[in-house]
């Protein structure tokens, strides 16, 4: 199997700036704060995204996003990638992000599906877990 040359760039990026590519994390009790984790049973990935919202003209907006991803290079660029696809969405439109759109914007192998599937589940959980709060 080969990574895509954007899995590896994306990748490359987030090992070499993990501040600058969103890698962190935020007191999930904060209120304006979602957390979303989940697994992989079968390869051991674990992923956290945390979504930072705000409320703006009747819709909450994400703001800021951080992750922590703990896996392959494809679990981390998909996370990355994730990151840049929310920022500045409403919860509606971050829901409609679904793991083919992770998967084509990275061109990942079809065996590495599962970690935009990861990517997306993170999100779903985060959303929930912040609209929890409100």
């Amino acid at each position: 199997m080969a990574y895509s040359k954007k899995v590896v760039d994306k990748f490359e990026k987030t090992l070499s700036n993990p501040e600058g590519s969103s890698v962190g994390k935020w007191d999930p009790k904060e209120k304006d704060v979602g957390t979303g984790m989940v697994g992989a049973p079968a390869c051991g990935d674990v992923m956290r995204l945390q979504i930072k919202c705000e409320s703006m003209n009747n819709s909450n907006v994400i703001k800021d996003v951080k992750f922590k991803t703990y896996g392959c290079g494809s679990a981390i660029a998909s996370s990355s990638e994730l990151v840049d696809m929310l920022v500045g969405k409403t919860l509606e439109e971050a829901r409609e992000i679904k793991n083919k759109d992770i998967a084509n914007a990275l061109d990942l192998p079809p065996i590495k599906i599962h970690c935009s599937v990861l990517a997306e589940d993170s999100i779903h959980k985060a959303i929930e877990d912040y609209e929890s709060k409100i």
